[in-house]
């Protein structure tokens, strides 16, 4: 049985002398948001940037960026903003480096010349793919051993999860009377 300080299965076997009855798991929400802490820790740590040579090769922020560009196509710094729930300047700041690598590109709104949509060029859509396949790869090392039901039902509650964290950030940011 795991004993690592950052486990919450670090109780005794069942063949200690040690009677169940003293045995108390931690309440759920205090397992959770411990391992939610540990998680976030070691996905930092590892910036889990997948496996073979594109591993680490694509810092979070460009990658959701680009994911974003190529999932929901070319749109204005505030919309993808608005989208991934932070501010223009940051996007600005982020996305002036993907610009000046080829990655993404700046062209002319189709419906209002003086506006300009972000898109994603061939080269950033080949170098996102390199990434994904990457990151697809390191998901199925870490899950070896797990059934597709187990990797659904987990992905469909990590979705649930950071959809309730992206909800509870919105509702910091509304004011009252606002």
């Amino acid at each position: 049985m795991p004993t690592h300080p950052d486990m919450t299965t670090d109780l005794p076997d069942n063949d200690s002398a040690v009677p169940d009855a003293e045995i108390s798991e931690p309440p759920v929400l205090d397992a959770l948001q411990h391992q939610v802490a540990v998680f976030a820790r070691r996905a930092e740590q590892t910036r889990l940037g997948g496996v073979g040579q594109a591993r680490n090769s694509m810092d979070r922020a460009a990658y959701l960026l680009l994911n974003r560009l190529d999932l929901e196509g070319p749109m204005g710094v505030k919309a993808l903003a608005a989208g991934m729930g932070i501010d223009s300047s940051t996007v600005t700041r982020q996305v002036a480096p993907l610009v000046d690598s080829g990655l993404v590109k700046r062209t002319s709104h189709p419906e209002d010349g003086r506006a300009v949509v972000l898109q994603l060029s061939p080269r950033g859509m080949a170098r996102l793919e390199q990434v994904r396949s990457s990151r697809r790869e390191l998901m199925e090392l870490l899950t070896d051993g797990w059934s597709e039901e187990e990797r659904t039902v987990f992905c469909t509650l990590l979705t649930r999860f950071n959809m309730a964290l992206h909800g509870a950030q919105n509702a910091d940011q509304v004011t009252p009377g606002s």
